[in-house]
């Protein structure tokens, strides 16, 4: 039994009921479409789809205030024989994913209008974010690559979604084939570490490789490093990253801003729980490879090369894509930095903490630019000049998203980069720091030019801001407003992600 308040207890199954939220939300959907196939009805679909996330994020978040999961309520909830499990961490991220999912139906009510088969996006983005939400209970390697293959799949057609739009069905075409590939990798990787230890279920490998049974740490070694290729991949790390900027600019917008946050976020959870739990350091080290050296080149390489190439694009869309690729950078300095770290908790904690806050200040960026296109604003930098003029509201919560972004006191991005950059100088990661530092300036530079052109370059007439469409307008404020509560009131995110952390050590 689930013990949620002092009162309340429920069977041990509803603790997955974030989970069972999406999926039968897309089961609804699934009905509806059958029902009324060539339906067009935006209201009804986004209306079905929107309840969905806000509930699954309202069971995660009253879970996570209840201490589910947690030590002082009887520690993680194991279910199907270990297969999956909840506990603080996967709760934190169910969150992130169905607060992330909630932005984008709504913002998809404008966006979609007039665009058939909308029944077939909305059931595509519930059941990608049903895999998500179970890749962050995955307890055992096999249960963690049928969830990876559950978010994967519906993910590929939402980028090829526009089927009429040769950059769309192009970017959806090389995300499958960079997809599949990166998948063999990881089941591959799979594969060795369980001919080296006969265990799948995370907290069995660990147990074997720690009593010395493993059969041969050569090929463990491998395996291990064929898992790190696949959550890179999925991180969209360096040199794993090819697939980020295609798809994210030939995508709708708000997929591209679905993608970058909780696809993301996904990876990443889905690394914390194996490494940290199956593949721990103070047991790997000195048997087979040592993935913290290895995260610590991915951190360096991919916050360096995403700031870099971002700075030298020319349209607002693909800027945003390499940004995301560098903020993958910043997010791995938590495992990184694990086997210097004194509080393993807070390092880890502080890579959810950025986590939780990109989810709304990314995914409300990507937004405003799906708003701009809706408005027949361009592509690059110069077709944003003046924009604030006309649309001052919508200006400003983009402004608060870039800054925040590049961590200015004037967003929650601020705090979570903060806590980074204390993780690593507290692990004496001085190269971490000292790139977290030199990146967050560089990124700096290319996010004004946007704020320059919206607020400071006069307007050259070329568009007009004739109506304000209510669903991506509402989901643009409510990230943008989001994002700067999380500047005020920080201090409940980082106790519950240092809290939810510490249930893997």
């Amino acid at each position: 039994m689930i013990p949620l308040q002092s009162a309340d207890v429920l069977p041990q199954w509803t603790a997955l009921a974030p989970a069972l939220a999406l999926a039968t939300t897309a089961l609804v959907l699934f009905v509806i479409d059958s029902i009324d196939p060539d339906s067009m009805d935006s209201g009804l679909l986004a209306g079905v789809s929107t309840i969905g996330a806000l509930a699954s994020a309202g069971i995660s978040g009253w879970f996570l205030v209840a201490g589910t999961g947690m030590s002082r309520t009887g520690g993680a909830i194991e279910l199907f024989g270990g297969q999956l499990v909840v506990d603080g961490m996967a709760l934190f991220f169910m969150f992130v994913f169905a607060s992330v999912l909630a932005l984008v139906t709504v913002a998809s009510y404008d966006y979609l209008e007039g665009q058939p088969h909308q029944a077939e996006y909305y059931s595509l983005m519930l059941l990608a974010t049903t895999g998500m939400a179970l890749m962050a209970s995955a307890n055992s390697l096999a249960t963690a690559f049928v969830s990876l293959e559950l978010a994967s799949l519906p993910s590929f057609a939402l980028v090829a979604f526009l089927k009429n739009n040769r950059g769309s069905v192009e970017a959806g075409l090389k995300y499958f084939l960079i997809g599949a590939l990166s998948s063999s990798v990881f089941v591959y990787g799979i594969s060795l570490v369980y001919a080296a230890t006969g265990r799948l279920q995370l907290a069995a490998i660990a147990d074997v490789i720690a009593s010395g049974e493993a059969l041969d740490p050569g090929v463990l070694g491998v395996g291990i490093l064929m898992i790190v290729g696949g959550v890179a991949y999925k991180t969209a790390s360096v040199p794993f990253h090819f697939w980020a900027p295609e798809a994210y600019e030939g995508a709708p917008a708000p997929v591209s801003g679905f993608l970058s946050s909780a696809s993301k976020a996904a990876g990443f959870v889905l690394a914390f729980r194996i490494f940290t739990v199956a593949f721990p350091l103070d047991v790997i080290t000195g048997v087979a490879v040592d993935w913290g050296v290895a995260f610590t080149a991915l951190a360096v390489l991919t916050m360096t090369l995403g700031n870099f190439a971002a700075a030298t694009q020319d349209t607002v869309k693909r800027m945003l894509a390499y940004s995301s690729i560098g903020h993958a950078g910043y997010a791995l300095i938590g495992l990184a930095v694990l086997s210097g770290a004194a509080d393993q908790s807070f390092a880890l904690g502080a890579s959810m903490m950025h986590l939780l806050v990109y989810g709304f200040m990314n995914t409300g960026a990507f937004l405003f630019v799906a708003l701009a296109e809706y408005w027949g604003v361009g592509r690059t930098f110069e077709d944003y000049n003046g924009l604030a003029t006309q649309a001052p509201i919508a200006c400003t919560a983009m402004t608060v998203f870039l800054f925040s972004l590049a961590g200015l006191p004037i967003g929650g991005g601020f705090w979570s980069k903060y806590f980074l950059l204390v993780a690593a100088t507290g692990a004496s990661a001085w190269l971490l720091a000292a790139a977290l530092i030199v990146n967050s300036a560089l990124s700096l530079f290319y996010y004004s030019r946007v704020v320059k052109a919206m607020w400071i370059e006069e307007p050259d007439g070329s568009f007009e801001v004739s109506s304000y469409p209510t669903g991506l307008y509402a989901a643009v404020i409510t990230a943008g407003v989001m994002t700067f509560l999380l500047l005020v009131g920080f201090g409940p995110v980082s106790a519950t992600a240092t809290d939810a952390a510490a249930m893997l050590f």
